[in-house]
C-alpha cells in the first residue's frame, strides 16, 4: 500500500495531502533514469580507465607481440651487419691485400639507397609504429646493397686469386738443367770475355756446363714460340713465352723434344744441351726477359734452392770469366 504525504498548509493551518500529478511522476522518472543513465556512464568511463576490453586487450598483446618481433629482427639485422663488416675488414685487409689490389672505397660501401618515395607506400598506410618500420626497411636496403658489392668483391678476388695463379706459374722460378751441386754454372750474366774474340762483351744470359744430351727443363709454363736452327750464333735455339712480360731463351742446344705452338708447364722437357752455333764446348746459353728486358736469371733460381745453395750460386755468378758462347 502506497504511503500517503502531508504537508502543514500555514494558511489554513492544517496538514493538507500531497497530491502527486502525472507530471510529477514523469518528472521524477525522468530525474532518477537520467540519475541512472550517468551512473553508468560513469561507471563505464572508470571501468575503461582502469580495465580492458577483451577486444583492447587483445590488440594490445597483438602490438606487444609485434615490437617484440620487430626488436627481434632489428637485433638479427645488427648481427647480419656486424657479420657482413667483418667480411668486408678481411676482403681489404687480407684478400686485397694480399693479392695486391686496392680495398673497397668506403664511400662505396655506406651510400645510402636511392629514392625520396621508396617507402611512400609504407607511409600511405599511416601505421603506429611508421618510423620504426621505415628505418628497419632502410636497413634491410642497405644490408643488400652491402651484400651485393660484397658479392662483386669476392668474385674479382676469385678473379684475381686465378690471376695470380697464372702469374706465379709463369715466372721463370727453376733452373733449366739438372744442378744439384751448382758445378754447372760455368758463367753468369754481365760482362765477360768473349770466348772467340777475347774482349770484354755483355753476357746477356748464365752457361750450364753439362754433356752433350744432357735433358733441359722448362723454367715455367708457357708457350714455345720460336725454334730455329742456325750454325753460328746461337745455333739451335728456342724461346717460350710465359705471358705476363716473362720470356726465356735456350741456346746452342743439340735437339729440341717439343714443337712450334707447344703448350709447356714448369719442368717440362723441352729439349738437350749441346754445342751448336758459336760455342767452344757442350753447354746451355740460358737468358730471361721481363718485358723485353734482358734480367740476369740467376735471380729467378728460388724454387728449387735454400738459402745456402742460392748464396753459392750467387758467388759462382759473380766470377768475371770467359764464357762458353755468345
Amino acid at each position: 500500500m502506497a504511503r500517503i504525504k502531508y504537508y502543514y498548509d500555514t494558511e489554513t493551518c492544517k496538514y493538507e495531502r500531497i497530491k502527486t500529478t502525472s507530471g510529477d511522476i514523469f518528472l521524477n522518472a525522468l530525474g532518477l533514469l537520467s540519475l541512472t543513465l550517468a551512473m553508468a556512464v560513469g561507471l563505464v568511463v572508470l571501468y575503461s580507465n582502469y580495465f580492458e576490453s577483451p577486444r583492447e586487450l587483445l590488440l594490445s598483446n597483438e602490438v606487444k607481440e609485434m615490437e617484440y618481433l620487430y626488436q627481434n629482427l632489428s637485433k638479427e639485422v645488427n648481427k647480419l651487419d656486424n657479420e657482413l663488416a667483418y667480411l668486408e675488414h678481411r676482403d681489404d685487409n687480407i684478400y686485397r691485400a694480399v693479392l695486391g689490389a686496392e680495398p673497397i672505397d668506403k664511400s662505396v660501401r655506406e651510400a645510402g639507397v636511392g629514392g625520396v618515395d621508396r617507402y611512400e607506400d609504407i607511409k600511405k598506410k599511416d601505421l603506429v609504429h611508421e618510423d620504426f618500420i621505415i628505418k628497419l626497411h632502410e636497413r634491410v636496403d642497405k644490408l643488400k646493397r652491402k651484400v651485393y658489392i660484397e658479392s662483386k668483391s669476392q668474385d674479382d678476388v676469385i678473379a684475381l686469386a686465378e690471376n695470380k695463379e697464372k702469374l706465379f706459374a709463369a715466372i721463370p722460378a727453376i733452373q733449366p738443367v739438372a744442378n744439384k751441386e751448382l758445378i754447372a754454372l760455368a758463367s753468369g750474366f754481365g760482362m765477360r770475355i768473349h770466348p772467340v774474340y777475347k774482349v770484354r762483351k755483355m753476357h746477356t744470359g748464365v752457361d750450364f756446363a753439362a754433356a752433350i744430351g744432357t735433358p733441359i727443363y722448362a723454367t715455367a709454363d708457357g708457350i714455345i714460340d720460336k725454334l730455329e736452327v742456325s750454325f753460328s750464333g746461337y745455333g739451335k735455339q728456342l724461346e717460350i713465352d710465359h705471358g705476363f712480360g716473362y720470356r726465356t731463351r735456350f741456346a746452342h742446344m743439340h735437339g729440341f723434344a717439343v714443337r712450334f705452338g707447344q703448350k709447356v708447364k714448369r719442368g717440362d722437357l723441352i729439349g738437350y744441351v749441346g754445342e751448336t752455333g758459336l760455342s767452344t764446348a757442350p753447354h746451355l746459353h740460358y737468358e730471361v726477359f721481363v718485358n723485353g728486358i734482358h734480367v740476369n736469371p740467376i735471380h729467378y733460381f728460388f724454387n728449387d734452392l735454400n738459402a745456402k745453395e742460392y748464396e753459392k750460386i750467387i758467388e759462382l755468378a759473380s766470377i768475371e770469366n770467359q764464357s762458353l758462347g755468345m
